[in-house]
């Protein structure tokens, strides 16, 4: 084998491409691509909590009759049961690797459990609110010293190869994945990955949006991959936006955590009300879609620039010990949460929708596999429950990498080279920069947390023009990481308008004043594309 041949190429370092690995690495000689550094991803960004029935008084069947309320009718049941009852296993192994989390001698399990908005118990088990963080860098350290885990950071997928692409061969009986194209960023080389499995672990596509808690990685790179070698997608107008991201011109996408609500802290108006009793009797605990829509829906009323989120009542320690890194974070900026209230709006946060898979992360494509955000395993219906998201990463991923150890070894065609011999530098990059700009402005006019079909139409007409215009510029010049980027956003972007335009309903994430009424029976919006 040559040194880009593998057993299995997972492209993504976010937790459910390291579970991955690490369940691997005994069996197979696996590769992580990852376009910035192996800890940059989504996860590392995650606050709140990993969900898990761990205590005697919760079970699996509440676990799973709250995801599937917050779901709205679009959960596969046997998925859900299949997560929740797999949690309190996949918490155990994270603490195995060596994550700590905040402990509480008090309880039953030793953990402190928390409880956030869908949740009839506490049930989230955290590291402070920096979970994400804290389980990343555990999971690092073991990746980096496994001899059989290759990491490369700094390389971005171009595209999958598919046996469809490659004249001569003959086994027709079934589309193959063998491998990616990865484009070398630091030596500005395009390299030809083999692969016996290939997996999707890219995180979602919220840098679609002007306003997103996700970091600049978060780029649909999977989806638009999947999408572009002929996978199925699935719910991509579901698009959850997190109802508290820090308002401050000096703070980019930082997350107020959903932990802060279940604490106690209070949505107000500039005048001190509050407003979420109107809304829903759940108030402050409510789904994260109604409480988005409500925010968004009294910022409007109101002409406000963001509302306020108030937890000064509870004790300077508590949340001293609680949110330590919102605490910090805001006193940085001149906010002192423990004396005055938050200044947040909705942002979006999660991808619902992805590459279609079945529970153990398998595609449509043979040898393709697709997992956490990247995929649609039917999880998180039409709303996903908060900190079910992690949750289906450990889940998932070691579902996927089960039977990926099952799966026998096949002979790999020699793939091509990729093919430069007909483009040039760029001329002009700003243009790349200009059209950036422009989709995630419009995405987040016209696609944002309410809808309508005039907007989604003028989307999809922007979003034509910025393909011709990406396409023309992928095909004449030399691929960069910048330009990959691109043309997966205007791809997701895309996907998230077709699928928002087939919904003649308002459910979950999504709201249409065209279509204000809930359907009677609710279906899952899947997309195939003719190649």
């Amino acid at each position: 084998m040559s040194n880009n041949d593998f057993d299995t190429l997972i492209i993504g370092s976010g937790l459910a491409g390291f579970t991955l690995a690490l369940h691997l690495a005994p069996y197979k000689k696996v590769c992580i691509v990852t376009k910035q550094t192996a800890d940059s991803g989504a996860s590392s960004w995650a606050q709140g909590g990993i969900a898990a029935a761990l205590s005697t008084n919760d079970s699996p069947a509440k676990h799973v009759h709250d995801t599937l309320v917050a779901g709205a009718g679009l959960c596969d049941e046997e998925v859900t049961r299949y997560v929740a009852e797999n949690a309190a296993n996949a918490i155990y192994w994270l603490i195995n690797q060596g994550v700590i989390f905040t402990s509480d001698r008090t309880s039953e399990t030793g953990y402190h459990l928390t409880k956030e908005g869908g949740h009839s118990m506490r049930r989230i088990i955290h590291s402070g609110d920096a979970t994400g963080k804290a389980v990343q860098q555990a999971l690092i350290q073991k990746i980096r010293n496994h001899p059989n885990i290759a990491v490369l950071e700094h390389h971005i997928a171009i595209d999958l190869i598919t046996s469809d692409k490659l004249s001569g061969y003959t086994d027709l009986k079934q589309k193959r994945c063998f491998g990616a194209y990865i484009l070398d960023k630091k030596k500005d080389k395009v390299l030809t990955f083999t692969a016996q499995n290939t997996v999707l672990a890219t995180g979602g596509a919220s840098k679609v949006y002007l306003y997103t808690t996700n970091p600049d990685t978060a780029t649909g790179d999977g989806i638009a991959m999947g999408w572009r070698a002929g996978c199925q997608i699935a719910n991509m107008e579901f698009i959850q936006f997190h109802p508290t991201c820090l308002y401050h011109p000096h703070a980019k996408s930082f997350l107020i955590s959903e932990a802060v609500r279940g604490e106690g802290g209070l949505l107000k108006l500039p005048n001190g009300e509050r407003f979420m009793p109107h809304h829903d009797p759940r108030a402050e605990l409510a789904p994260r879609d109604i409480v988005a829509r409500a925010i968004d829906f009294e910022m409007k009323k109101r002409g406000l620039d963001c509302v306020y989120l108030d937890i000064s009542h509870k004790p300077a320690g508590f949340l001293k010990e609680h949110f330590p890194t919102i605490h910090s974070r805001c006193l940085e900026l001149g906010i002192d949460i423990t004396q005055e209230p938050i200044p947040v709006v909705p942002a979006a946060h999660y991808t619902c929708g992805g590459v279609v898979t079945d529970k153990q992360g398998k595609t449509n494509l043979a040898n393709l596999y697709a997992i956490g955000e990247t995929a649609h395993t039917g999880l998180h219906g039409a709303n996903r429950l908060a900190s079910n998201s992690l949750l289906e990463c450990l889940v998932l991923a070691q579902a996927a990498g089960n039977d990926i150890v099952n799966q026998p070894a096949n002979g790999l065609p020699q793939l091509p080279d990729w093919d430069e011999s007909r483009v040039t530098d760029a001329d002009e990059e700003i243009v790349i920069a200009h059209n950036w700009d422009e989709l995630r402005r419009f995405m987040w006019n016209y696609v944002g947390i309410v809808r309508t079909t005039k907007r989604l139409q003028r989307a999809q007409h922007r979003i034509a023009l910025l393909h011709e215009e990406i396409n023309e510029y992928y095909t004449n010049f030399r691929v960069s990481s910048d330009l990959l980027e691109l043309r997966n956003l205007v791809d997701s972007a895309d996907l998230i308008v077709r699928s928002a335009m087939l919904r003649h309903e308002s459910r979950g994430l999504h709201y249409s004043k065209d279509y204000p009424d809930t359907l009677p029976v609710a279906h899952n919006t899947i997309l195939k594309r003719d190649i």
